[in-house]
Formats: structure tokens, C-alpha cells, sequence
């Protein structure tokens, strides 16, 4: 995490599959971070946004990595983050990443990751407080069951992910 004391948040929106995309970030040391990514309402989102910035130039490069996502083109991100978040949040984050395209892992894997078995429902808070959607990708944690639990940009959403990384990596479907 490399969060500074920033005034100042841009913003921008890209067009996907799923819907509208909001991207957030400012400004940190050597260069710009994404803080958000969220879709349409971006229900966990900030309410008061009048300080926010629209700066489509700050994201060509995050909107150019999601247009190759949503194409079948990139299965990784090569982006600046700083999301905020308490310091087990950051590690739940951190283990998110760690997933690779196209697979699923249960919130009970992500205890057991983090060296904390018994963490089950923290890692599931944690995970529900992602504040960059499919960057960093909170849609690959399901039930132990397998089945698709809450999502913040909507359980169709997370559903289409899923479907639609099984299919460009050759996996079969749910």
C-alpha cells in the first residue's frame, strides 16, 4: 500500500460487458495509483464525490488492460494499486491476487492462505470491502460449496466473470 495524503481524486468510466466501470486514483509518489474500481452505482462506494476529477488520460492504461480482459486478451493486471484497508484487509487483497485466471477458491482457502483457518468470515468481510473489483479478483471466491455468494457489482456480474474466464482459459463451466 503507498497511500498519501491526497486532495485531489480522479476519475474515469469505461464502458464493459457487465456495465459501466468507475476507476478512481490520485496521485502518489513517482507516479498515479488506481484506489477503486466499481461497477454502475458503485453501492460501496464513496457518497460524496465533488471533489472528484474526470481525467480519461490518468487510465488509458487501466482502461486499456480491462478492454483486453473483457476481450479474452489478458488474464493478468500490470497496474499501480492503493486501495485502502485495514492491514488484514491488504492481506486477504494480496491472497485475491494470488488466484489465477479462470479458477475459484473458497473463503475457508483464503483463511487457510493467510495462516488463519478459523478466519473464514473476516476473510468473507474482507473480501466484500474489495475496493478494486476484478483487479484485484474477489469474483473468484465462492461458497465452500461452490456456489456464487454476495458480490458487490452483483451476482449476475460475478456469474459472467467467471463464465467468461472458464471459457478463454478452456476450463469447463459451472
Amino acid at each position: 500500500m503507498i497511500t498519501t495524503d491526497t486532495a485531489t481524486t480522479y476519475t474515469a468510466t469505461v464502458d464493459s460487458p457487465v456495465g459501466p466501470i468507475t476507476l478512481c486514483g490520485h496521485e502518489v509518489p513517482d507516479g498515479f495509483a488506481i484506489t477503486r474500481l466499481g461497477f454502475g452505482e458503485d453501492r460501496h462506494g464513496p457518497r460524496d464525490r465533488s471533489g472528484w476529477v474526470r481525467d480519461d488520460t490518468r487510465f488509458a492504461a487501466a482502461a486499456a488492460q480491462l478492454r483486453e480482459f473483457f476481450a479474452g486478451e489478458r488474464r493478468e493486471f500490470d497496474l499501480r494499486l492503493d486501495p485502502a484497508g485495514t492491514p488484514f484487509q491488504q492481506r486477504v487483497w494480496a491472497v485475491l491476487r494470488q488466484i489465477p485466471y479462470g479458477e475459484t477458491r473458497s473463503y475457508a482457502d483464503i483463511a487457510v492462505a493467510l495462516g488463519s483457518p478459523t478466519a473464514t468470515r473476516a476473510v468473507g468481510a474482507a473480501n466484500g470491502r474489495n475496493p478494486i473489483g476484478i483487479v484485484v479478483p474477489c469474483h473468484r471466491v465462492v461458497g465452500a460449496n461452490g456456489s456464487l455468494t454476495g458480490y458487490a457489482g452483483g451476482i449476475e456480474n460475478k456469474r459472467w466473470l467467471l463464465e467468461h474466464e472458464r471459457r478463454v482459459a478452456g476450463a469447463v463451466l459451472f
